[in-house]
């Protein structure tokens, strides 16, 4: 859990809490109640999960009135950067346990508890509101609801269409709205009494899109204001969206109450039982497609790739034991083979599969590997996973996509043709492929090797090839200079040819996968190099800083991002394989485990108070003070917190 408490420091409140419904749709916002991107939203639905993602309603304008004086309780931003109402002097708290909370103070003897929880059970997000201490005469909440009806992507603008036709229930505490044909009827089931009021709220200024260099401003319509007592208990609305025809709420306010509180008994108790801060934290990326699971890469923009899920999964839900979970999405992602690859991103309804990643279908082999070692899998699960496995490994011996295919010379793996990005590092602007590492990169042989090795315990033809692909690297990957290791060999498909760039990719050659292509001195010499040139607090460098390609911030238009995605940007999720690289190199002696712990998970975890709350961010600037950035949710970054704390406890048997 996250709790800031006053006075809270102004760079606090635009760290960011997340609700996630399990379907890819979402609720999120900030600390200081300000939207500060277009993803923050109150009402985010999956129309076709867990994509054709729907903002319905971005927020809310809420306040107090009682004894002729107005409170504010939420914040927002207009442009170019005025902020009204300003709720800096009166947010006394804010808590993320066990859901986001946030206390303000009307006066020195009352305060207003605001609480807000997305129901996993039925996709709603409930807010409920209530009166601590003495209040003024005669308290009344009024909540005007934000809303769109668009494209996450999208901005909004105020338009003659927008529909702000409301249908009520009799007494008037439930509203339905349709801003827009096609789009999901948006319901408002309360407490309190709904008066119709349209209105429109121009100009709201987004500021993380801004220093993205993305359009930053929005108009939202409100149709109406609702009114609470709070002198009478507390205040509750439950948003829903419905593809069902318009028709007004049965639901009394009292029965409003009671199901609020109820969804809230469920969800408490459904969170407890998950186990841990980061196992609760993990379900947020666990969620529906066809009828089966998928883990989503990040919050709020990204959908479920084949990399991140495979790279994610292994922490997330093999070391974490949901191994239902992990078979399901192992068992779906099978089924989109080609050609011995499988695509980097899942396909939506009617999309074409996007097969253009090497590594994708190599790291889908280490989570087969990784679930095979549990006893969980059937029989047929098993030889159904084996033989994909075998398929994989046959359609890229044999040659597929890309130039990707097992060279005739050394059996390691090339890939790669100009203008495709096939790696992990895979930044494209336009034409540009930022770093297109086109020929045999270093993790993919890592990759390859492991991969042969794992399919070589059940299919004894996969032996050789794993051992002359295997010598092959230690004769052709070792830089004389250093005893690191090239990042890339045979570049641009030039026999020969190296790259020099001090990159994190050679980490997993003694970390990170279940077989290291190196040990003793070499390992060392590796271990070394990363640890000098590349590791931070947060993670590992993309590119050393002593390299003229380096860019140490991350920032701006998506030109100068792009470009500093992987060229010295910081990424959390390699901690992972670096810890396991650390303890492999250096040993498992009490006080090794008692030092990793403290160099090197410590920052990730008081980074979970940060940025991203309860959750780890996708990258960080590569200069001090590492800021975070890219996504605030970041599902690999997670998932390979969880799956070295999985590693330590082996090491551990009676906890840290």
């Amino acid at each position: 859990m996250t709790r800031i408490e006053s006075p809270i420091d102004i760079d606090r409140l635009e760290d960011e809490w997340l609700e996630a419904d399990g379907f890819g749709g979402f609720a999120s916002g900030t600390v200081g109640t300000l939207r500060t991107r277009r993803y923050h939203a109150l009402l985010l639905a999956a129309t076709r999960a867990p994509g054709g993602r729907m903002v319905l309603v971005n927020g809310i304008e809420a306040w107090v009135e009682a004894g002729g004086q107005r409170f504010p309780l939420s914040m927002q931003r207009y442009g170019p950067d005025v902020i009204y109402p300003d709720l800096r002097g009166s947010l006394a708290s804010f808590d993320t346990e066990p859901w986001p909370s946030w206390r303000v103070q009307l006066d020195a003897h009352a305060a207003v508890v605001t609480e807000v929880f997305v129901s996993k059970s039925t996709c709603e997000t409930v807010l409920r509101w209530r009166l601590e201490g003495n209040a003024p005469d005669a308290p009344v909440l009024k909540v005007r609801p934000l809303l769109s009806g668009r494209d996450y992507h999208a901005l909004h603008h105020e338009n003659p269409a927008f529909d702000f036709g409301a249908q009520l229930s009799v007494d008037q505490s439930c509203a339905s709205w349709q801003p827009y044909g096609g789009l999901p009827l948006v319901r408002a089931a309360t407490n309190g009494v709904y008066t119709h009021a349209p209105d429109w709220y121009r100009n709201f200024c987004y500021v993380r899109e801004q220093e993205r260099g993305l359009d930053c401003s929005e108009d939202l319509a409100t149709p109406g204001v609702f009114s609470f007592n709070l002198a009478e208990g507390a205040a509750v609305m439950i948003l829903s969206a419905s593809n069902a025809a318009a028709t007004a709420s049965t639901s009394d306010q009292a029965q409003t109450v009671a199901r609020a509180s109820h969804l809230a008994d469920t969800e408490r108790q459904r969170r407890a039982a998950l186990g841990s801060r980061l196992q609760r934290s993990a379900d947020a990326y666990v969620v529906a497609r066809n009828e089966g699971r998928t883990i989503l890469a990040g919050f709020p923009w990204f959908t479920d790739w084949g990399r991140d899920t495979f790279i994610a999964m292994r922490g997330l839900l093999i070391a974490s034991d949901r191994l239902d979970d992990a078979e399901a999405i192992l068992l779906e992602w099978s089924g989109t083979l080609s050609e011995g690859m499988l695509p980097n991103r899942f396909p939506d309804y009617g999309d074409a599969p996007e097969y253009n990643s090497v590594d994708a279908s190599l790291w889908f082999i280490v989570a087969v590997h990784d679930y095979l070692a549990t006893p969980h899998a059937s029989a047929q699960t098993r030889a159904h996973l084996q033989q994909a496995v075998d398929t994989i490994l046959t359609g890229y011996t044999n040659g597929t996509r890309f130039n990707i295919g097992a060279c005739p010379d050394d059996g390691l793996l090339r890939a790669g043709i100009p203008g495709v990005q096939l790696t992990w590092m895979d930044a494209k602007v336009g034409d540009w492929v930022v770093t297109p590492r086109i020929g045999k990169p270093v993790e993919v042989q890592a990759l390859w090797i492991n991969a042969l090795r794992i399919a070589s315990a059940w299919n004894p033809q996969w032996r050789e090839a794993a051992e002359r692909a295997t010598l092959a690297f230690r004769r052709r990957f070792v830089d004389p200079a250093t005893q690191a290791l090239f990042d890339n060999v045979d570049v641009d498909h030039v026999p020969g040819t190296l790259d020099r760039s001090i990159r994190p990719n050679q980490i997993f050659a003694i970390g990170g996968l279940p077989f290291p292509l190196l040990g003793g001195a070499a390992a060392r010499a590796v271990l070394d190099q990363v640890e000098a040139q590349l590791l931070t607090p947060l993670g590992l460098r993309s590119l050393a800083p002593s390299d003229p390609a380096y860019r140490g911030h991350y920032g701006g238009a998506p030109l100068a991002r792009d470009g500093a995605y992987h060229q010295g940007t910081v990424w959390l999720w390699l901690i992972g394989p670096y810890v396991e690289a650390w303890l492999r190199v250096n040993g498992t002696s009490r006080e090794n485990l008692a030092q990793a712990r403290a160099r090197f998970l410590a920052p990730l975890y008081a980074h979970l108070d940060r940025a991203g709350l309860d959750h780890l961010s996708e990258i960080a600037d590569g200069d001090a003070p590492h800021a975070p950035a890219g996504t605030p949710f970041q599902a690999w970054s997670l998932g390979e917190l969880l799956r070295v704390e999985s590693l330590l406890a082996r090491f551990e048997p009676n906890g840290a």
